[in-house]
């Protein structure tokens, strides 16, 4: 079985918001994916943005650079 690692996981308050941080993301090579929000987070759309721990900081910065609206920035252990 595999085991949880830790996760930087990006909530957003609407959906659009989450698929502007997908093109972005493609465009620009941030690191990670979309995914349904973790139950242990409350969040607006339903919808995340998780990338390994290790990259945390190239989030953030991504989400500064790109001017990104979000909601939230979480670390959970996931699988």
């Amino acid at each position: 079985m595999r085991a949880k690692t830790l996760k930087t996981v990006v909530t957003f308050a609407t959906t659009s918001d989450a698929m502007a941080m997908e093109g972005a993301a493609r465009e620009h090579g941030v690191p990670g994916r979309i995914i349904p929000v973790p139950s242990e987070i409350d969040a607006g759309c339903g919808l995340a943005w998780a990338a390994d721990a290790a990259d945390a900081d190239a989030l953030s910065n991504a989400l500064d650079r790109l001017s990104l609206a979000y909601e939230g920035l979480f670390e959970v252990m996931m699988y």
